[in-house]
């Protein structure tokens, strides 16, 4: 359900009676957990919010987050708890054992088959269909998956067990997990681990399996058995591709890994191809982010996906620095402030040198601006006009309980105004139009030269009144990352044109950042637009800030790229007005 990003609708403090609610539909959904557990789970003077998104397919959950982690997600009015609960509270949900190459698929979205569950010598956990249940690894008993039963216990028994064992809904490592602090699993014993099996412990192998053969080790024949039963997991289907007992070695040395150790090693075979083979020496100074986005991706096999947020780097910068520090291959320079760029490679270093590029990526690639115009990466950001309560207008809201700089929606003030009006028997009564002043009203939305002659106002101008006297913000929301609320107003993207030496015309742009946009990315694609070359200075006293400069006039050019392209909002766009106005010549 989460194994792709999901789009976030609203962000906002639970209320006393909703805290109250989720703490009595807890104690109903998580009967294993005691009355102090839960006050720890969910404390009463800890600032909880509710978090609604949409997933990718459309789906509304409600996500219920403290601490900055996701503890439950609610699906269909159902209540479910993430991996962050369960790592504190593993004991809260029936939990079937499987083997750590499975965690990789089910994190891509498969569903747990039967033939990849791992039983015990205590059996299996009694469930019934569609009762919710976790998943664990053989070695660790802190989860790292939730999800339905899709048969009973009993049925799994009578089945074989083959078919699908639990339709998942979340994993670790997915987005969901991403929204959290994206903390790992605790390390946690199993009590029955006194077994002789493997890791410690006894379990039971179906004698049946077809895939199984005598002289493999335990961890083997269930691997195999999961390629007997799942279609999701694919294994079989990799292994025929391959085909060459070498690759096979290979791809079960890569499932032993974790899937940060594979990022890590995805990261550096594309760091070491675009070294040996897209780099040149002419193009350097070159910045870090260009090398990224048109080099390392464009190196990056078919099938696979690099993102170094799922690596131990997690930022690009960290990793420059270790191939700076650790390999001595490249040197990076902060030769702007706030940008970064690669100014020498040691293209005689030893290990670049016996690196051989993969040969399925070792063939010519699209020219960047196809490459990069093409992408489906970026979403625009979800911007909403927000109002803080003022001093001046605090004894309005008291009734609601809004102290000052509390922030709302636009309909929530209009509600609010109304009950009050509605409370207070305000209503004109030969003209439902108006509203009578009364001494708060007085004091919160007039003038004081209005005082002795404004004694009603007309609803919309009540409205346009309270939200004038409040202070204007804005939410924006990124895809899959947590809402950020700031004061003012947006600063949209300006667009200028200036004169430089010879009266020479060219296109400043700046502000692309607030909109998540990549300056030197931006950059790039107007130079393959208008065929002119473009430069990046730091905007003096802005930090993290970065103007892009393209030769001539090129509003135009400029405007269709964010609009068409990016789908950014004209009304978060400024300059485009100074666009040269095309005709026809005579």
């Amino acid at each position: 359900m989460f194994a792709k990003t999901f789009r976030v609708k609203s962000n906002t403090v639970i209320k006393g009676s909703d805290r109250r609610k989720l703490k009595a539909d807890i104690t109903v959904t998580f009967p294993a957990l005691s009355a102090d557990e839960l006050s720890e789970l969910v404390p009463n003077k800890e600032e909880l919010n509710v978090v609604k998104i949409y997933t990718h397919k459309g789906d509304a959950v409600t996500l219920y987050v403290i601490h900055k982690n996701p503890l439950f997600f609610e699906l269909e009015k159902r209540l479910y708890p993430t991996v962050y609960m369960l790592w504190s509270y593993p004991a809260a949900l029936p939990t079937f054992r499987t083997w750590p190459p499975v965690l990789q698929k089910l994190a891509g979205g498969a569903d747990l088959m039967l033939p990849g569950v791992v039983v015990p010598s205590s059996g299996l956990p009694d469930v019934k269909k569609g009762d919710c249940c976790g998943v664990t690894l053989v070695n660790n008993r802190a989860p790292v998956a939730v999800g339905t039963a899709a048969v009973s216990s009993a049925e799994m028994h009578s089945l074989g067990m083959k078919g699908r064992g639990v339709y998942v809904l979340h994993t670790y490592m997915d987005h969901l997990w991403a929204f959290g602090d994206k903390s790992g699993p605790p390390t946690l014993p199993y009590a029955d681990s006194d077994g002789q099996g493997l890791n410690g412990e006894e379990y039971e192998v179906s004698e049946d399996e077809e895939c199984v053969e005598d002289e493999q080790s335990p961890g083997e024949a269930v691997i195999d058995q999961v390629c007997s039963g799942t279609e999701e997991l694919s294994l079989m289907e990799q292994e025929e591709e391959k085909g060459e007992k070498g690759n096979e070695q290979e791809e079960e040395e890569d499932d032993e890994k974790t899937p940060q150790e594979i990022m890590d090693a995805l990261l550096l075979q594309c760091f070491l191809h675009a070294l040996k083979s897209k780099v040149k020496k002419s193009e350097l100074p070159l910045l870090t982010s260009t090398f990224l986005r048109n080099h390392m991706f464009s190196c990056c096999p078919s099938g696979k996906q690099l993102d170094i947020k799922k690596s131990s780097y997690k930022k690009l910068s960290k990793f420059l620095q270790a191939m700076q520090q650790q390999h001595n291959l490249v040197r990076v320079k902060e030769l702007t402030k706030g940008v970064e760029s690669i100014v020498a490679v040691d293209w005689s270093n030893r290990e670049l040198r016996s690196f051989a590029a993969p040969e399925e990526t070792d063939v010519e690639v699209a020219p960047v601006q196809d490459a990069r115009e093409g992408e489906t990466l970026y979403h625009p950001p979800e911007i909403t006009t927000l109002y803080s309560v003022s001093a001046r207008l605090e004894s309005l809201f008291l009734d609601s309980k809004k102290r000052k700089g509390t922030i709302l929606q636009p309909t929530e003030v209009r509600d609010i105004v109304t009950e009050y009006v509605k409370k207070n028997e305000l209503v004109d009564e030969n003209n439902k139009n108006y509203v009578t002043i009364n001494p708060t009203l007085c004091d919160c939305l007039l003038e004081k030269s209005e005082y002795q002659e404004i004694e009603s106002l007309k609803w919309d101008d009540l409205f346009s009144r309270t939200l004038g006297r409040m202070q204007e913000c804005y939410q924006i929301v990124f895809p899959g990352q947590a809402p950020l609320t700031k004061k003012g107003h947006i600063e949209p993207i300006d667009i200028a044109v200036a004169s430089r030496g010879s009266n020479k015309k060219v296109t400043l742009i700046k502000n692309l950042e607030v909109y998540g946009l990549d300056p030197s990315v931006v950059a790039t694609a107007l130079q393959h637009r208008v065929q002119a070359s473009s430069v990046l200075h730091p905007i003096p006293g802005a930090k993290d800030k970065v103007l892009v400069q393209i030769q001539g006039n090129q509003i135009q050019k400029v405007g269709n790229l964010l609009l068409d392209h990016y789908q950014i909002p004209r009304k978060y766009i400024q300059g485009l007005e100074k666009a040269p106005k095309s005709g026809k010549k005579k």
